[in-house]
């Protein structure tokens, strides 16, 4: 059973990914953040396998918190599911130690496959966050 904890400032947003990696089999929601100051306390005490997190969050965002988690649990897998679609964005992201960037219009069989790669060891870039880190990166 993968462990997953989701972060985003939005109760809709965090409902719909709930119930979504509820009805997937070998998926189990553990734990939801509203912002990124919460992100590294709940990786402690629910240790969950993929961490899914917004980067646009009032208070600490998405980036932020990646990096501040990393720092303090540096084993922790994270996947960045957002609407943002800057180059920037996707660069910071990953040197903030995400592995993985989905945006949130993607099919939700993206999603699921997303973090089950992520929490499998792997990286899972979208393929326009790829072609980004390729000639930016």
């Amino acid at each position: 059973m993968t462990r997953v904890l989701l972060v985003d400032d939005s109760p809709a947003v965090r409902a719909g990914l709930s119930l979504l990696l509820a009805s997937t089999d070998g998926l189990l929601v553990v734990g939801m953040c509203t912002d990124g100051s919460e992100v590294v306390a709940a990786a402690a005490a629910l240790a969950p396998d993929v961490i899914v997190m917004d980067i646009a969050m009032p208070g600490t965002d998405g980036i932020a918190a990646t990096t501040a988690l990393m720092a303090a649990r540096p084993a922790s897998r994270v996947l960045m599911l957002t609407t943002s679609v800057s180059g920037d964005a996707v660069l910071q992201a990953q040197r903030a130690g995400a592995q993985g960037y989905v945006l949130k219009g993607a099919h939700p069989e993206e999603l699921v496959d997303a973090i089950r790669t992520i929490a499998a060891g792997g990286t899972a870039w979208s393929h326009w966050a790829a072609e980004t880190l390729r000639h930016r990166g």
